[in-house]
């Protein structure tokens, strides 16, 4: 399988956008259920790792220092 690999601090971009016109997103949490926040306007969302792996278009950057 074609596994994304990311961890708390990456940055996504995702296939759809926001409602807020982003589809950038930062990784808060990691388990079963990802926590991710958008870049733009800063609301949460938990989402599960499967259905996370397969919205993923690239992950911009490993770990924001």
């Amino acid at each position: 399988m074609n596994e994304k690999t990311y961890k708390v601090g990456s940055h996504l971009i995702l296939k759809k956008t926001h409602p807020c016109g982003s589809n950038e997103w930062e990784v808060v949490k990691l388990g079963a259920d990802i926590k991710i926040k958008c870049c733009t306007c800063g609301r949460l969302i938990f989402i599960p790792r499967i259905e996370l792996n397969k919205k993923i278009k690239k992950v911009v950057s490993e770990e924001v220092s």
